[in-house]
């Protein structure tokens, strides 16, 4: 396809897809001319991967760039992707850190408690326990030990994440599903749960379970 083609089915003018060109971001096209090219369909799911890193997951132009081309660079391991994707594990960072990052002690203990394979430096350790130090700080008794059930119901939409991202068997799809699944379904899944917490409050407080 030409590149006015390639921009009307991606949604990004051909000035953007000339500076993702320049900028390194999208990978030349076939040249058909001095000043002319053709594009496949494999630009134009880098061009989708690229929105959603830097419209969706905020990145800019230059960390976008990073993060493709650590994708590219480990393209044939889907792990190692996916850990770049999600933004568990920085560009560049080459094998899984399976080494522990102080302070994470509580995240530590819930990791193990739930036999999970989790590297070293994923940042969501920090946040767990930056989060029980708040609750205690507040005078609520929270622990790892009282998330133990929430990790439960993490891992189970886990697997519904993987389940879905692993239907497809392109790196660069998978890459893209991974951005978009993570930060384009969080608010839904808080927004469910709020849902359902007036559900539940509804069954154990209205009597017949009428609002």
């Amino acid at each position: 396809m030409r590149i006015s083609e390639l921009g009307r089915r991606s949604g990004v003018s051909t000035a953007t897809i000339k500076y993702y060109l320049r900028e390194g971001l999208l990978p030349p096209g076939r040249a058909t001319a001095a000043t002319q090219a053709e594009y496949d369909e494999t630009h134009l799911r880098r061009l989708r991967l690229i929105r959603a890193l830097i419209g969706v997951r905020g990145l800019s132009v230059a960390a976008a760039g990073q993060v493709l081309h650590a994708m590219d660079e480990h393209r044939s391991d889907p792990h190692e992707v996916l850990g770049i994707a999600f933004g568990i594990r920085p560009p560049g960072s080459g094998a899984p850190d399976t080494t522990e990052e102080e302070p994470s002690p509580e995240a530590a203990a819930l990791i193990d408690a739930m036999g999970w394979s989790v590297s070293g430096s994923n940042p969501a350790r920090e946040v767990v326990d930056r989060t029980l130090r708040t609750l205690r700080s507040l005078d609520i008794a929270y622990d790892w030990r009282t998330l133990l059930p929430y990790a439960e119901l993490a891992e189970r939409t886990a697997r519904l994440d993987l389940d879905r991202i692993e239907a497809t068997t392109d790196p660069m799809e998978k890459a893209e599903q991974a951005v978009l699944l993570t930060f384009l379904l969080e608010p839904a899944l808080m927004a469910l749960r709020r849902l359902a917490q007036e559900n539940e409050s509804t069954a154990r407080h209205t009597g017949d379970g009428s609002a």
